[in-house]
């Protein structure tokens, strides 16, 4: 079993958690000031020039560590690494893109703001670190899955944890997301005078709905947890003519990769059946969305150690709340991680995606959050700094958790 570090004097190395509330608490302005201009400038996914701007020049200039830009082909992806030696690694993650037309209603502003705070507040105590602590900007999680893109540029490789908070209406630890991805389908037919001549053209708006009747009659057969919606992306050309080219996009989210498979092959049934009906053809394409979220239970319970001697009351999960996707997923399936949820309104009030959320997400309260959420996360990795036997156990849980998932 691997032992505790420690000194050249044999005594256990430890991080100054005092000092790493302080950090956090001198630098609240700053942080606050950074996380309330993202929130005033939002900038949609790949396109985050000045919130990770904004987020490099802080950190440059608070830690004196250099910022390497522009990750795995990403112009706004990033990472600032403090800390000499070689492992443990640990990666406090930051998003910080927008929504269109909603702005910050997911509250990226606030994640950004909490992951840099963890990051300065550790890279103050470098020396003392047993290994490296990494801040990774990771672009477009709303729809673009810059977190994918760096897994695949290798930009998590010999990580060891990762982890990063997520606003929300409650305190909950270890809340499951979806596996999502994404279906479109072009119908086309033959047009004809609507009035003159109907039974000469072949329908591919027909098409279309009768795709949405079909996936509904088949919404029985459905696992728990599996989520299937669309629209009407074309419609048709004119409402005197046989619509001749029509389309249509269906988001899917099931519990697992796994259980996705099988509503993925039930809806593209669907839109070949009703191409069959119609006598039309159709085209379908599949883009690869987010997979399911394997929270970390061994740093789970670390992050709620410390979160509670902040004063909070966290529930471990909640299954009266939904769940939606995000990349983190993609990542969990890789290294151990976790993507805890911190409320920044009461409960009921407002939730992810609504104008309201946008408001809590510049409040005072969802600042204090964001503070919060950077000491639990500095506290968390600090754990892992000093005890090489609770990244192993963290290493262990992963490793069945993924083999687990894997095998459905």
């Amino acid at each position: 079993m691997a032992r505790r570090r420690t000194d050249a004097y044999g005594s256990p190395m430890s991080l100054d958690r005092a000092a790493i509330d302080r950090t956090v608490d001198e630098l609240s302005d700053k942080l606050v000031d950074l996380s309330r201009r993202i929130h005033e400038t939002p900038e949609l996914s790949f396109d985050e020039r000045r919130a990770s701007a904004w987020i490099a020049e802080l950190v440059e200039a608070t830690a004196s560590v250099s910022v390497e830009r522009g990750l795995a082909g990403m112009e706004t992806a990033f990472r600032a690494r403090a800390g000499a030696k070689a492992s443990p690694r640990i990666a406090v993650l930051a998003e910080y893109d927008a929504l269109p037309e909603l702005g910050h209603a997911c509250g990226h502003n606030l994640i950004a703001g909490a992951a840099v705070g963890a990051f300065l507040a550790l890279a103050r105590q470098a020396p003392a670190l047993a290994g490296s602590i990494e801040l990774v900007g990771t672009p477009a999680e709303e729809g673009g899955g810059g977190k994918i893109r760096l897994l695949e540029g290798g930009t998590f490789e010999g990580v060891d944890a990762a982890m990063m908070f997520h606003p929300f209406d409650r305190d909950v630890l270890a809340h499951p997301a979806l596996a999502t991805t994404r279906l479109s389908a072009a119908f086309h037919g033959s047009p004809a005078h609507a009035a003159f001549a109907p039974w000469d053209g072949r329908s591919a708006l027909a098409a279309c709905l009768d795709t949405f009747r079909l996936i509904d009659g088949q919404r029985v057969h459905f696992r728990d947890g599996v989520r299937v919606y669309g629209i009407v992306t074309n419609g048709g050309q004119a409402p005197n003519i046989i619509v001749e080219d029509a389309a249509c996009e269906f988001t899917l989210r099931a519990p697992t990769s796994a259980g996705l498979a099988p509503v993925v092959d039930t809806v593209e049934r669907c839109m070949r059946a009703a191409a069959l009906a119609s006598n039309v053809e159709v085209t379908i394409e599949r883009e690869n969305g987010y997979r399911e979220m394997l929270n970390n239970m061994t740093l789970v319970r670390r992050f709620s150690a410390a979160l509670t001697a902040l004063g909070h009351a966290p529930r471990e999960t909640d299954p009266t709340v939904g769940a939606a996707s995000t990349d983190m997923g993609d990542v969990s399936l890789a290294l151990p991680a976790i993507h805890p949820w911190l409320a920044i309104c009461d409960e009921g009030e407002t939730l992810c995606h609504e104008r309201e959320f946008a408001a809590c997400a510049k409040s005072p309260r969802g600042f204090r959050t964001m503070l919060d959420a950077a000491k639990a996360m500095a506290h968390t990795a600090a754990d892992l700094f000093e005890d090489p036997a609770l990244v192993e156990q963290a290493r262990a849980e992963h490793r069945a958790a993924r083999a687990r998932s894997v095998h459905g």
